[in-house]
């Protein structure tokens, strides 16, 4: 009894440890184009024994970003003013992994994504349009090994991931931009609702777990997307003629960005009932480890906290995570730099951010 008890923990928590993990190209924080790594819970097959056979995951992510930051300093007058940029995101990350034995799995991630922009800035400057992105994001296939033999390592163990994401989203997708109340200009969509970003991406991950007891464990997940491409060639002027300022700084055209996501933190099992508490850090960066760093991008962070249910029955695992921000950082880019020493002067973007994410999804094995 006691060891089928501490099986279903540990399929418990491996459950909470990736539920929430976001990015293929929707990890979207408001402007900030953190795009979805996935959301997804496909790892239970540390449970020794069933050590084969496939599972099956639907995550479903939404956010609505509206407050401005720069850097640390939220821009309230943008509120008050009705100026601001709203998105309103959805992503549905339907991910089904093929367990081959009790350490290694490989896994299909296909995000489907439904994003919404408004704002007066990119129009008329007087009224307030939308415009619109709908699509299949890009594709990430990952293959995990545990690192440890998980008969033998029962409370604990680690395991790591290598994925590919391809550009299968659309990275250039078009809608209407109002001149005027009654003309209209088609152009490129904003970068922060693109469906994907035009690169072909590689994915490292490590997840790890401990538990204390049948009750109380720990879980940590690191994430990174290495974008090599620098530039997906896709103008910003949303169907305009773009500035001769952003052509000197580059940022005529959207950069193909990394990103990364850090996450922690401890779950309580209470029969079939999961509670878990967490802190959760997302990064798209100012420069990337491969490639160049040119190009249109927001950079910046969110740190969060992250509490979260889990509900699961026999082969099926019900979830919710929300994470809420505590701090919104839009960094300075590499156009910002550059700009910053040519003038003397600082410049600093700005960006939009959500106060707070919802991730509600549901796990099976089949």
């Amino acid at each position: 009894m006691c060891i089928l008890i501490m099986k279903k923990i540990i399929t418990v928590s491996i459950c909470v440890l990736l539920v929430a993990t976001t990015n293929t190209n929707t990890f979207a924080q408001g402007c900030v184009a953190i795009r979805s790594t996935g959301g997804i819970c496909p790892l239970e097959a540390h449970n020794a024994s069933d050590s084969s056979g496939w599972s099956m995951s639907i995550n479903n992510r939404y956010f609505k970003s509206y407050k401005h930051y720069v850097g640390k300093d939220e821009q309230k007058y943008r509120v008050d003013s009705g100026s601001n940029v709203i998105n309103h995101a959805y992503t549905m990350d339907i991910a089904v992994t093929k367990r081959f034995n009790n350490r290694w799995s490989l896994q299909i991630d296909v995000p489907i994504i439904a994003n919404t922009r408004s704002s007066l800035y990119e129009h008329d400057g007087k009224n307030r349009y939308n415009t619109e992105a709908f699509g299949i994001g890009d594709i990430r296939f990952t293959g995990y090994y545990w690192l440890f033999d998980p008969v033998k390592s029962m409370k604990g163990n680690i395991q790591v991931g290598l994925g590919i994401k391809l550009p299968s989203g659309t990275y250039n997708y078009q809608d209407y931009f109002h001149n005027t109340d009654t003309t209209t200009v088609l152009g490129p969509v904003d970068q922060s609702i693109q469906p994907g970003d035009g690169g072909t991406g590689f994915t490292t991950e490590v997840n790890a777990f401990y538990n204390f007891s049948h009750r109380l464990g720990v879980y940590g997940n690191f994430f990174y997307l290495f974008n090599p491409r620098e530039q997906n060639g896709v103008s910003t002027g949303r169907g305009r003629a773009v500035s001769s300022t952003a052509t000197k700084y580059h940022t005529d055209v959207m950069s193909v960005a990394d990103q990364y996501l850090f996450r922690a933190g401890a779950n309580y099992t209470i029969n079939s009932l999961t509670a878990s508490a967490g802190v959760r850090y997302e990064r798209l960066p100012a420069k990337d480890v491969f490639g160049g760093d040119l190009g249109f991008r927001r950079p910046g962070f969110i740190f969060s906290v992250e509490p979260g249910l889990t509900y699961t029955v026999k082969r099926t695992s019900i979830y919710a995570f929300v994470p809420v921000a505590i701090v919104r950082d839009r960094i300075q880019s590499v156009s910002d730099m550059q700009r910053s020493a040519d003038t003397g002067t600082k410049v600093q973007g700005d960006a939009a951010f959500a106060d707070y994410t919802v991730n509600i999804g549901v796990y099976f094995r089949l």
